[in-house]
C-alpha cells in the first residue's frame, strides 16, 4: 500500500500554506484520494513526483520520511558516487539517502542513479575490501544500507498500471546477490513496465515455469556468480527457448559475464549497464504499439 499523508503534512514539507496547497489539489496539479470519511489524502510518491516537475523546494523534508537535509545541498553526480562510497564504507544510511533524494528530486533517473552512483560506489567498497583496506562486516553492512536505499526510491517511483507490459527476472541458482536484479526491477518501473523481480537462487526450471504462468514480455537475468559455465549456458539456453515460446526476450547482464561466455549464450539482449536496458525496452514498447 501507497504510504499517504495529508495536505497539512504536505503544506509543512514545502513550505506553503493548507489553502495554497488545497488550490493546487482542486487544479489537478497534484493528485488526491479520499478515505472513507470524506478527508483529503495524498500518496508521498505523487508528491515527490511533483516535487521533481516543478522543482518545489522542501524545508521539513523529514515530514515526507525524507532524510531531514534533503534538498539542502547541490549533488552532482561526479561527486556522489565518491559521496556514496564514503557514506557506504562509514555506514552513515542517513547520507546515503539524502545523496540519492537529492538527485532524484533534481530530475535525475533513477536508472542513472543506479548506473553512475549507487553501482560505482558498490564497486568501489568490493575493490577496497578485496584490497584488504575494507572489513568484511563494513563491506556487508554498505551492501544492505544501500539495498534498503533502493527500496525507499522505489517507493517513490510511480507504480505502473495493470494495463503496461509485464517483465520478471532474477539471479539463478548459485547466485545469491540481490542489489543488481533489485536495480533492475526499479529501473524498469520506471520506464513504465510491471517489474516484478523473484529474488535470487532461482533454479532455471521454476523461471520456465513463472514464464509460462505469467507469460511476461521481457525476463531479466542478473549474472553475478554462477557454478560452471556450463551451467550457466545450459540454463540460458533453456530459458531463451522458453521464452521464445512465451513471447518473451531474454535480457541478459552481470559483472560475471566475459566476452568468452557471452559469445556462447542465448539471448535476445546483453546489456552492460541499466541505460542499456531501459534503451532496449523502449523498443520492444514501440514494436508492439505498431
Amino acid at each position: 500500500m501507497k504510504q499517504l499523508v495529508t495536505p497539512k503534512q504536505v503544506a509543512q514539507a514545502i513550505g506553503v500554506s493548507e489553502s495554497s496547497l488545497k488550490r493546487w489539489c482542486d487544479k489537478g496539479l497534484l493528485p488526491t484520494v479520499r478515505t472513507a470519511g470524506g478527508h483529503r489524502r495524498m500518496a508521498v510518491d505523487a508528491v515527490i513526483q511533483f516535487l521533481r516537475t516543478n522543482g518545489q523546494p522542501m524545508v521539513r523534508p523529514e515530514v515526507l520520511g525524507l532524510p531531514s537535509t534533503t534538498g539542502q545541498g547541490h549533488t552532482m553526480v561526479d561527486r556522489a558516487r565518491d559521496q556514496m562510497t564514503d557514506a557506504l564504507a562509514a555506514g552513515d544510511e542517513e547520507q546515503c539517502r539524502r545523496i540519492v533524494f537529492d538527485l532524484y528530486l533534481s530530475q535525475h533517473r533513477a536508472s542513472d542513479i543506479c548506473d553512475q552512483v549507487l553501482a560505482g560506489a558498490l564497486h568501489q567498497i568490493g575493490d577496497r575490501w578485496e584490497c584488504g583496506e575494507l572489513s568484511i562486516y563494513r563491506e556487508r553492512r554498505g551492501c544492505e544500507i544501500a539495498l534498503r536505499t533502493l527500496y525507499e526510491l522505489r517507493s517513490a517511483v510511480p507504480t505502473p498500471g495493470p494495463t503496461m507490459p509485464l517483465a520478471i527476472g532474477g539471479t539463478l541458482a548459485h547466485d545469491p546477490y540481490k542489489l543488481a536484479t533489485t536495480m533492475v526491477e526499479l529501473a524498469l518501473c520506471e520506464a513504465g513496465w510491471r517489474a516484478e523481480s523473484y529474488g535470487t537462487m532461482l533454479p532455471a526450471e521454476t523461471l520456465c515455469e513463472a514464464l509460462r504462468d505469467t507469460r511476461p514480455r521481457l525476463l531479466w537475468l542478473s549474472v553475478s556468480a554462477f557454478a560452471s559455465p556450463a551451467e550457466l549456458l545450459s540454463d540460458c539456453a533453456q530459458l531463451y527457448v522458453t521464452a521464445a515460446e512465451c513471447g518473451a526476450a531474454l535480457a541478459v547482464g552481470g559483472r560475471a559475464l566475459d566476452e568468452s561466455l557471452r559469445q556462447q549464450m542465448r539471448y535476445s539482449t546483453f546489456c552492460d549497464t541499466l541505460r542499456h536496458l531501459v534503451t532496449f525496452v523502449d523498443t520492444l514498447k514501440s514494436v508492439a504499439a505498431r
